[in-house]
C-alpha cells in the first residue's frame, strides 16, 4: 500500500493494540486525520547552488551540463580567483 500524503510505500505497524499501516517517511498513520498533507516547497537551482561548498557545486554543474569535473573546476578557478 502506497501512502496517500507522500506516496511512499507503507509499513503495518503491530506495535499497537491495532495493527495499522504507517509511513516512515512522512509520518502518516492510517485512520488518523492530522490535516492537510505539508506543502513541499519547490527549491530552484540558484537556492540549491547557494548552499553548496566548491566541490559540490562543481559535481552539480558538471553532471547538470555532462562536462568533465576537472574542466569546469579550471574555469571556476580561473573565473573566480
Amino acid at each position: 500500500m502506497n501512502c496517500p500524503r507522500c506516496g511512499a510505500e507503507m509499513v503495518m505497524d503491530g506495535h499497537r493494540r491495532m495493527d495499522m499501516c504507517m509511513c516512515y517517511e512522512c509520518g502518516f498513520i492510517e485512520g488518523r486525520h492530522t490535516g492537510d498533507a505539508p506543502t513541499k516547497k519547490e527549491i530552484t537551482n540558484y537556492e540549491r547552488l547557494s548552499g553548496l561548498n566548491f566541490n559540490e557545486t562543481v559535481a552539480f554543474v558538471a553532471r547538470g551540463l555532462g562536462v568533465d569535473e576537472h574542466a569546469i573546476a579550471a574555469w571556476m578557478n580561473s573565473r573566480f580567483a
